[in-house]
């Protein structure tokens, strides 16, 4: 069925909206464990309404097992958020969006050897630029500072979550719609997320209104604008649209970076050559690899 609204106006839409979520975290002072529970929080109760008024029926449906498979998900989910906005919280905005948008490698590697999706060698050869990449990229911060070094390391434990919560929701997502499998997996992440909080002393209460005005643009823009929009879009687009739109994310991450944060966050030439190599590996990896 054609959907009403052009699923490639809707990508574009989304990954502009994706891209602005670290410069939100950054303008942030809460902590980041905070930030991320609120995140979740509000986007699932924004989320609840259309739900209720437009997939009432699915959602209650939904069986026992596919529930337990969703909040399975939303954990994965919580684990993304909780490692990439604790990065941006030790290095730049440039290096945690290329690390945590290597993903599709990660997914790449992981369903060649254990679904059996093969990866062609073309792929392969992206895999290895790739990882040359992000070796230039972390040598660069551990000569700068460790806590960039940490910062990096925060971000690919971000990436392995992500690349998970891809992973274990694919089949599930292919027969839900979005709204009830968001609702679920984004209010899963919530709880998660508030426990977290509890368990690690983070503060809940800011004492600044404009965090709450933070939070609640994370939850608008980059997650239901940006995450959910593209969730809806995968349906329609095909795999090389999909590849560069994963490329344009930390492009315009670092655009805005640059020209939104103070003191601006401009990329070193070490970062913008590992930068480069790890969107060359992206692309042929998502663009290359056999469904």
């Amino acid at each position: 069925m054609t959907p009403k609204f052009d699923p490639r106006l809707a990508i574009v839409v989304a990954v502009i909206s994706i891209s602005f979520a670290s410069i939100f975290i950054k303008w942030s002072e809460s902590d980041a464990l905070t930030i991320a529970a609120y995140r979740m929080g509000f986007a699932t109760l924004i989320l609840l309404i259309p739900t209720f008024l437009l997939n009432r029926q699915e959602l209650f449906g939904l069986s026992r097992r596919e529930l337990v498979v969703l909040a399975l998900v939303g954990v994965a989910l919580a684990f993304h958020f909780g490692f990439w906005i604790s990065s941006l919280k030790h290095t730049t905005v440039a290096n945690s969006v290329l690390l945590v948008s290597t993903h599709p490698i990660l997914v790449a590697v992981i369903s060649h050897y254990y679904v059996r999706e093969r990866i062609t060698p073309v792929a392969g050869v992206g895999v290895g630029i790739a990882l040359i990449g992000m070796i230039v990229i972390a040598s660069s911060d551990l000569a700068l500072s460790p806590e960039f070094l940490l910062g990096d390391i925060l971000a690919l434990l971000g990436m392995f979550a992500l690349a998970t919560y891809l992973l274990s929701g694919r089949k599930l997502r292919q027969k839900t719609s979005v709204l009830p499998y968001v609702t679920v997996v984004y209010g899963t992440a919530a709880i998660c997320l508030f426990i977290a909080c509890f368990s690690f002393g983070a503060e809940l209460i800011p004492d600044e209104g404009r965090e709450w005005i933070l939070f609640l643009a994370l939850a608008i823009v980059p997650t239901i604008f940006g995450h959910t929009v593209y969730n809806w879009t995968l349906k329609y687009v095909t795999t090389l649209v999909v590849s560069m739109s994963i490329l344009f994310e930390p492009i315009l991450a670092t655009i805005f970076a640059t020209f939104m944060l103070a003191p601006p966050e401009i990329p070193s030439i070490w970062v913008l050559v590992g930068g480069i190599l790890v969107l060359v590996g992206i692309y042929l990896v998502a663009s290359r690899s056999r469904d």
